[in-house]
């Protein structure tokens, strides 16, 4: 399995994860956006809402609240396979430091896949884990 975690392959999808990342926290819809597939078979599930689409997925973008989205990656990991399909996963931490908002433990999944107009997100799922773990 040697196109597994091709060292530039990975670069360029830690290259695309950064600037996902950056465009959340910051809620850049045109960056997000341009960072997920542009398809009505693009999916995001989210800590409480289930997208199917690019319409619904941009709905919801522009419709919820930029506040409150600044989150601490506790562990990310990036495994590629080839040279156009890779998988994110994200641990985090969200809210608490003197924000007044409960401090969140959650996560993400990401299946990417290199298009001609370059790495987009095909599936999406984020959800929270409860306050015992």
């Amino acid at each position: 399995m040697s196109d597994i975690n091709l060292p530039s392959v990975v670069a360029e999808l830690t290259h695309a994860s950064d600037r996902y990342e950056a465009a959340l926290v910051s809620n850049d819809v045109p960056v997000l956006q341009e960072l997920f597939w542009d398809s009505p078979h693009v999916v995001r599930f989210g800590a409480t809402e289930n997208l199917h689409g690019t319409a619904e997925i941009e709905a919801f973008r522009k419709a919820r609240p930029a506040v409150g989205l600044a989150r601490t990656t506790l562990r990310r990991d990036i495994v590629t396979f080839g040279t156009d399909t890779g998988s994110v996963t994200v641990e985090f931490m969200r809210g608490g430091n003197g924000t007044g908002a409960p401090e969140v433990h959650g996560r993400q999944s990401q299946f990417w896949r290199r298009f001609p107009e370059g790495w987009r997100v095909v599936s999406a799922h984020v959800s929270m884990l409860p306050r015992s773990i």
